[in-house]
């Protein structure tokens, strides 16, 4: 099933009672800027939910800088906005895809299947004169019921056990510079876990902005085991997702997501730490 949907299949379907449109852009060290980009203009029928106050809990000593939020109240914040078990889900942003992402691995993981990323984003959306608006729609609540999917999710405790493992793949999903450890603008500790491969997220996207095709995309990780487990993570476990995407776009079953990433990794003392190329 796709999970990419283009600008012109949102607009054929944004009237559609069964649709949830998501505005989830966000601005990393402006945390109100994504809310006030939205108030200032979105496409019409679209709700707004933020990524650390809605798609992400409180950060703690461990659990990363974007810890997943706690199940049940992650479905009582897509049940008031509307979303039911019934809906069909499609999250934009303009930061290509990364925040969108995040909302679709979160209901992926809750168990709804119809939840799409929109291609290129809300300036694309803009640029090809499609309606936007500026009125917010009245919330009708619906009745979103979970059923946890575990097996796309791997803990710290598990990633750790499996360091070596030739049976398992381990991608972070930073650019290249934070993965070698020659800068750290986020977390305290820079590097990444021993024996993982780097796949920056953003090539699984065109010069446009675009997501890169499916064919295109199985280049990318073309070097993996079809049968292998992969583990995906990234700084905090938001910019990880779009690989998860990508890895499913190319054909790869067993993805999970290491949620914490790189910023719980580094939150347990003793944790081993790799630098430079693998």
């Amino acid at each position: 099933m796709k999970n990419i949907v283009s600008l012109k299949w949102v607009l054929a379907r944004m009237y559609e009672p069964d649709m949830v449109i998501v505005d989830c852009r966000f601005l990393m060290g402006k945390p109100d800027a994504g809310r006030e980009l939205y108030e200032a203009g979105h496409i019409p029928g679209a709700v707004y939910l933020d990524l650390e106050k809605d798609l992400s809990a409180p950060a703690d000593e461990h659990g990363g800088r974007h810890p997943l939020p706690d199940a049940a109240e992650l479905t009582g914040t897509l049940s008031r906005v509307g979303i039911g078990n019934a809906s069909r889900v499609v999250a934009y942003d303009d930061q290509g895809g990364a925040m969108a992402s995040r909302l679709w691995w979160l209901l992926k993981y809750l168990g709804h299947e119809q939840a799409y990323v929109m291609d290129e984003g809300f300036t694309a959306w803009t640029n090809a004169g499609f309606p936007v608006t500026s009125e917010q729609k009245v919330l009708i609540p619906s009745k979103f019921l979970a059923t946890v999917q575990h097996n796309m999710l791997a803990e710290m405790d598990e990633v750790k056990e499996w360091l070596g493992d030739e049976r398992v793949t381990l991608i972070d999903s930073r650019e290249a510079p934070r993965y070698r450890g020659e800068v750290e603008p986020l977390d305290k500790a820079a590097g990444h876990i021993p024996g993982a491969i780097n796949r920056f997220w953003k090539d699984g996207l065109t010069e446009s902005g675009a997501w890169k095709n499916d064919a295109a995309q199985a280049e990318r990780f073309a070097d993996l085991g079809r049968d292998r487990e992969i583990i995906v993570y990234c700084g905090s476990g938001v910019t990880a997702t779009p690989n998860v995407i990508a890895l499913q776009e190319a054909g790869y079953n067993k993805v999970r997501l290491y949620a914490g990433s790189w910023s719980d990794w580094i939150s347990y003392e003793g944790n081993p730490i790799a630098t430079g190329e693998e």
